[in-house]
C-alpha cells in the first residue's frame, strides 16, 4: 500500500471541501501501525487572522473531514480517523506556510538520500522560490519539493513569572 498516495489523495479531497466550511487543512497524515490503520487530519481556521482553533471548533469539523474521508475510502481494512489541531509544533507544508511563519525556530527534514538531512534554526521566509533557514552554521535554501518535513520548535520562557509565560 502506498501511504504517501493515499495521504495526497486525502489532502486533495479534504482541501477542495475545506474552503465551505471555513477550514483550513494544514496537514495530513496516513499510516500503518501495529496493521491498524490510521488518518490524522490537522485543521485551523481558513481565515488567519483569527486566535488559534480551539477544541470544540475541531470538533465541529469532525463530520465534514469524516465524510470526506469515507468517500474516498483509502483503506482496505477498518481505520481510525483522528481530527486536531496543528499544535504547537505545527507542520509547514505550503509556500503561503513557509512565509506566514518566518522568524519562527523549526526542524526541518530533507528528502536528501546522501548528506545532511536535519536542519534547525531560524525560518527566513521563501526567496526566490525556495525555503531559506538560517542555522548556527549559516544559511540554507530547499526547493520546495526537496522538503520532507518541516515542523515549528516552540519556545518556551521559564523565566517569566507564572501566569505571563510566553510559548513563542
Amino acid at each position: 500500500m502506498d501511504l504517501e498516495a493515499v495521504r495526497l489523495d486525502l489532502l486533495a479531497a479534504l482541501e477542495r471541501e475545506a474552503a465551505s466550511h471555513g477550514a483550513d487543512v494544514v496537514d495530513v497524515e496516513a499510516t500503518l501501525a501495529g496493521g491498524q490503520a490510521v488518518v490524522c487530519v490537522r485543521v485551523d481556521h481558513a481565515d488567519e487572522a483569527l486566535p488559534p482553533i480551539t477544541l470544540d471548533e475541531v470538533s465541529s469539523h469532525t463530520g465534514w473531514v469524516s465524510d470526506v474521508v469515507e468517500a474516498c475510502d483509502p483503506f482496505d481494512r477498518p481505520y481510525v480517523l483522528e481530527v486536531s489541531s496543528p499544535g504547537l509544533d505545527r507542520p509547514l507544508r505550503r509556500e503561503r506556510d513557509f512565509e506566514r511563519f518566518a522568524g519562527e525556530r523549526v526542524s526541518l527534514v530533507t528528502r536528501a538520500t546522501e548528506g545532511r538531512r536535519r536542519y534547525t534554526g531560524e525560518l527566513l521566509g521563501m526567496r526566490d522560490g525556495r525555503v531559506a533557514l538560517s542555522c548556527d552554521d549559516g544559511e540554507f535554501d530547499f526547493a520546495l519539493g526537496d522538503v520532507r518535513s518541516c515542523t515549528i520548535k516552540p519556545t518556551f520562557d521559564f523565566s517569566a513569572p507564572a501566569g505571563k509565560r510566553s510559548d513563542r
